[in-house]
């Protein structure tokens, strides 16, 4: 059972780096096998098609992050627009340390599948629709949190967190396009005057 898990593992871990480095069209499955080390047999055995494991390292990823860096961003510990602080600086230092060791910034891999596969791939759209929408709900809870204590004037929660989310993707890909991850660490502060009003009302 756990050379089964390992083997899974180590094809998710393989995709995931492949996917991110360069793009989800640009790698085959031969060459995630070869790189995994496994047999076509045993990627099959865990995954029917590139489309499945795609979907699982979506998954994977969604999962690290929750647990990861934003849990520790939206730690309910820190005052709520002080998580905003934390995020940028997180989001930072990630793809700092990526340029460091490969030499290039990676981007966000969410991101990156978006522009990629959203028109071509409704399945994968979806999926990543999903983790954005749940990445949006951590900014709304910071927000409508930090109007509660009267840190930030009554605004529309949901719809400022849309946008943040937003904001936080443009600038990664613009440090992307650049392969500058310091994009992020100037523009990154801005993301605490965004704001979109509530509709009267509401």
């Amino acid at each position: 059972m756990k050379v089964e898990t390992d083997t899974r593992s180590r094809i998710l871990v393989t995709a995931r780096e492949l996917f991110h480095g360069r793009s989800y069209a640009d790698v085959g499955i031969k060459e995630i096998c070869e790189s995994a080390k496994v047999q076509k047999g045993s990627f099959y055995h865990f995954f029917p098609s590139k489309q499945d494991l795609a979907m699982a390292v979506i998954d994977d990823m969604a999962e690290e992050w929750a647990h990861g860096f934003v849990a520790e961003a939206f730690d309910r510990n820190l005052p709520p627009m002080e998580r905003l602080d934390y995020l940028i600086d997180a989001a930072y230092y990630w793809q700092k340390a990526a340029k460091d060791l490969e030499g290039r910034v990676p981007g966000c891999l969410f991101g990156n599948l978006a522009l990629e596969v959203s028109t071509r791939d409704e399945v994968i759209r979806a999926k990543i629709n999903a983790v954005f929408r749940k990445a949006s709900e951590s900014f709304r809870e910071a927000l409508s949190e930090a109007v509660e204590l009267g840190a930030v004037a009554p605004l529309d929660a949901e719809l400022t967190g849309e946008a943040m989310l937003a904001y936080l993707e443009g600038i990664i890909l613009l440090a992307k396009s650049r392969n500058d991850p310091d994009v992020v660490r100037l523009l990154g502060p801005a993301i605490k005057t965004i704001r979109i009003e509530m509709k009267p009302g509401n």
